[in-house]
């Protein structure tokens, strides 16, 4: 191989690898900002990481091989370029083990979040090989997943009988302007639980109220309009 057909090799391939990581990025970004309108552990950048990482990650394994290739003398295992991914798909649930929580009612929350990371991870991977095709109709149904059919989630939660709100918010809010957001929509508070969260620097009060609704009321307009509320940190239905 002469001079110009390397260069010309190595200029491709940076391109390729620009334009994976660009991707990874993006598709990170897009999945992390409906995660961080809904206040979740797992933004933005955490998604952002993960699928850049990833990314990286099946480039790197692709790297060693086109590199070293079945060279045993460089290299003491056969060329396999996901090898170091399939260590990706494993890892990441220490990261997802991480945004889920346990209440004091024995509820788990976070699982949505902690799956999502772990889908971003393989998209990272996906990318990372350049399987593009998958990737995009992967990230539609995500976006569809987390988007839309969390709005019938809501619709089926707002036709219960009884639900239990969890709500966490700091010093500058107390319980009675929660109270007051719920009872005008028409909902009856039939208990109440409250509790003193956070650390000496960051004072939070967390509220569990079991709600029975009546009529037409929302669900979603309760949570959207809570969510809204300056000194409110998470809205969240157990």
């Amino acid at each position: 191989m002469d001079i110009n057909n390397l260069t010309e090799f190595f200029n491709n391939y940076n391109i390729s690898v620009i334009l994976r990581l660009v991707t990874a990025v993006f598709v990170g970004s897009v999945i992390g900002m409906e995660r961080e309108h809904k206040h979740r552990p797992a933004g933005f950048r955490t998604h952002i990481l993960i699928c850049l990482g990833s990314a990286l990650t099946a480039l790197t394994g692709q790297f060693l091989c086109t590199e070293f290739g079945t060279d045993t003398a460089l290299l003491d295992w056969s060329c396999d370029p996901l090898r170091l991914s399939a260590q990706v798909v494993a890892g990441i649930g220490f990261i997802g083990a991480g945004s889920i929580i346990v209440t004091k009612r024995s509820q788990v929350k976070g699982i949505t979040t902690a799956a999502g990371l772990w889908t971003t991870a393989i998209l990272g991977i996906a990318i990372g090989v350049g399987f593009y095709s998958a990737v995009l109709y992967a990230t539609v149904l995500i976006l569809v997943a987390e988007i839309l059919l969390s709005k019938l989630e809501y619709a089926l939660a707002a036709k219960a009988r009884r639900i239990t709100l969890y709500v966490e918010y700091g010093e500058n809010i107390n319980i009675a302007a929660v109270m007051d957001v719920i009872k005008v929509k028409n909902v009856n508070i039939l208990d109440i639980e409250v509790a003193k969260t956070g650390d000496a620097d960051v004072k939070r009060t967390s509220a569990i109220l079991t709600l029975q609704f009546n009529g037409k009321s929302v669900f979603e307009e309760i949570t959207t309009e809570l969510a809204r509320m300056k000194g409110i940190y998470s809205v969240q239905e157990l």
